[in-house]
């Protein structure tokens, strides 16, 4: 389960801003959540609910009936990666979510520990449409000019085996478009227009900031690949590194960098979250209203995804999702 969740809330806290913190948190699904033993950035507890009662159908996923088989859950936040692997070798721990990969190999060797990547992961770099120096087109499209995949997975997954370029805004593994509509994507990099459109956005050393999550060892690759991409592009970036829940929190602001903004944040979405414009939230662009971190702004877009939803077959639907 990723970040788009149809958590469903009680009317009186559905009604509440979208930036402001929800404080009531109970449960009412197969777990209750224990506030009591709630230890913020270091553990969560869940009891089974004994007032739930599950479907009475098969699980299929995240569908279906859900039983719970155990009385008690535990989240542990481990933010050292080499003590979190420890844990899952001494059977301190039963699961450990973002393993790096240096040690999956290492894993998978113990007979009682499975190492699974399902259902995969499309690592994404967000720019601030909101303010200098990214608000400006020129300096989106001279970073797109630039960036590598091939740069990005192979510091974020390693051995060519544990990663695929996929060359399309959708996942390569969905029905709307594969990696032939690539277009820019797919192009060999091109450091000379990068340079040029740089000048035409009339770039004077704007301080950009990139956030870096250094607690999950593959947004800590991406957001250092990024780093290194714009000091050879000549920018005048900073690293703001930090745990995941502080980069959180970050990420959300939309005021201007010195009152606590960014400029970029690297991220990464279960393939599904990008199957078609419905689920590929990174495709929205309503503006400063939206909910998403960044705040695009392109009613073309927008409206293509209106029409998409609207289309009352497939091949109007694939229609609309490549034109997008």
């Amino acid at each position: 389960m990723t970040t788009p969740t149809p958590f469903i809330l009680p009317e009186r806290l559905a009604q509440t801003d979208p930036y402001t913190q929800i404080t009531e948190v109970d449960g009412s699904g197969p777990f209750r959540f224990v506030r009591e033993e709630w230890q913020p950035g270091h553990k969560a507890v869940y009891s089974r609910n004994q007032d739930y009662m599950p479907r009475a159908e098969p699980l299929d996923n995240l569908a279906g009936g859900k039983a719970a088989k155990v009385d008690r859950v535990e989240w542990l936040y481990i933010p050292e990666a080499v003590t979190a692997v420890q844990a899952l070798e001494t059977g301190e721990v039963d699961y450990l979510e973002n393993a790096p990969n240096d040690y999956a190999t290492a894993l998978a060797k113990y007979p009682d520990i499975t190492v699974r990547g399902y259902p995969g992961f499309i690592g994404t770099t967000r720019f601030n449409h909101l303010y200098p120096p990214f608000d400006n087109v020129k300096m989106r499209q001279a970073v797109l000019a630039v960036a590598d995949q091939r740069d990005y997975m192979a510091a974020m997954a390693g051995d060519p085996a544990n990663w695929r370029t996929c060359f399309s805004v959708y996942s390569c593994e969905g029905a709307e478009t594969g990696e032939d509509d690539g277009g820019i994507l797919s192009s060999p990099r091109d450091w000379a227009r990068a340079t040029r459109l740089v000048a035409e956005a009339g770039y004077k050393g704007e301080r950009i900031v990139v956030i870096d999550p250094a607690d999950i060892a593959q947004l800590h690759a991406e957001a250092l690949v990024t780093e290194q991409l714009f000091k050879k592009l000549g920018f005048n970036v900073e690293l703001a590194t930090s745990e995941w829940g502080t980069a959180i929190k970050r990420i959300n602001v939309k005021e201007p960098i010195d009152q606590g903004g960014w400029s970029v944040f690297g991220t990464a979405y279960a393939t599904y979250d990008q199957l078609n414009p419905a689920t590929n939230r990174n495709l929205r662009a309503p503006g400063r209203n939206g909910i998403l971190p960044g705040w695009a702004s392109d009613e073309t877009i927008e409206a293509m995804r209106t029409a998409w939803f609207a289309a009352t077959d497939e091949a109007q639907r694939r229609d609309f999702a490549d034109k997008i």
